[in-house]
């Protein structure tokens, strides 16, 4: 929407992401970033842990699902998204509130790993193709012969 803040976040994933379902079939996963800022003490001469912020997310759809197949407990983020806050009663009664990241993009921290990125193919695209094909979208369309980006890695040198 048009106004919303985007923020991002840097941090570690704290559990396994939970990947649960809609009752319209709509994926959802859910997952808890642990960002610590680092200053340096200049009279101390050495790093020093702030406080941590634990940041609860939440994913849908195809991303959803790529999250949960990707990322594990300690997995380095980058996590890019809107706050949301959302108030709720617990069984007590308690009127509690909550901010939580609805993320529109997630990857891994390239700082301190490396990935192995594969484009992802097959059923859990097949319903966001399907609606982008009736849209107008991209739908299912092939890339070119000639698209690097759009094949599979050789695994034959190329000499």
């Amino acid at each position: 929407m048009a106004g919303e803040t985007i923020i991002t976040v840097q941090g570690n994933v704290t559990a396994d992401p939970e990947l649960r379902f809609t009752p319209a079939g709509h994926a959802v996963a859910n997952f808890t970033v642990a960002s610590t800022p680092r200053t340096y003490d200049k009279a101390a001469g050495e790093w020093r842990d702030g406080d941590t912020l634990f940041l609860r997310c939440s994913a849908w759809r195809s991303l959803a699902e790529n999250i949960a197949e990707s990322l594990t407990r300690g997995t380095a983020v980058i996590v890019t998204g809107r706050l949301r806050q959302r108030s709720y009663e617990t069984q007590q009664g308690e009127k509690r509130t909550v901010v939580e990241l609805e993320a529109d993009n997630v990857g891994p921290s390239l700082a301190r790993a490396t990935a192995a990125v594969t484009k992802t193919t097959g059923d859990r695209q097949q319903g966001q193709q399907n609606t982008r094909q009736q849209s107008g979208g991209w739908g299912q369309q092939q890339a070119p012969q000639d698209d690097p980006w759009g094949q599979q890695p050789r695994s034959d040198p190329p000499f």
